[in-house]
């Protein structure tokens, strides 16, 4: 169980890069782009991804939706910039257990990336706002994945 002082760092973090969302913007030149949707809330996102030699170089988003999709974006783009794509991968099947309220398994090397994606697991007590919170992720994978129709929350 986390304690009541780390819950209000997790929620003073959520709440940061929700009024604050790093990587806001387009990436010139992206070689990956998925759009999503969250028809419960009205959460539009479109991620785009610069993949270089295996790596994303880059990672930004653009859209508008309810604060937890926004940070989570936010809080994505962040920790996914400089991974691999197999290790981008893994963290997005990670994310989804986090938020599922189960244990993420994934490689060691992980780990950090992982910690630094803890304030997400809060919502996890709010199964309505899952779906906020994965959206971003799901699209990142429709992207690398170079799907075009809209991503999904399910």
């Amino acid at each position: 169980m986390i304690d009541s002082d780390l819950m209000d760092l997790y929620q003073e973090i959520i709440l940061d890069h929700g009024r604050h969302p790093r990587n806001h913007r387009d990436v010139p030149g992206a070689t990956h782009e998925a759009r999503g949707h969250n028809p419960l809330c009205g959460d539009n996102v479109k991620v785009q991804v610069m993949l270089v030699d295996d790596k994303l170089s880059d990672i930004a988003f653009t859209g508008n939706g309810c604060a937890i999709s926004q940070a989570s974006a936010s809080l994505m783009t962040d920790v996914l910039k400089g991974l691999s794509e197999q290790q981008a991968r893994e963290l997005i099947v990670a994310i989804q257990a986090l938020l599922k309220g189960e244990e993420p398994s994934t490689d060691p090397a992980l780990a950090d990336a992982i910690d630094r994606l803890m304030p997400l697991s809060g919502v996890s007590g709010f199964p309505m706002r899952v779906k906020c919170a994965t959206l971003a992720w799901h699209t990142t994978r429709s992207a690398l994945d170079g799907q075009t129709a809209p991503a999904k929350t399910e």
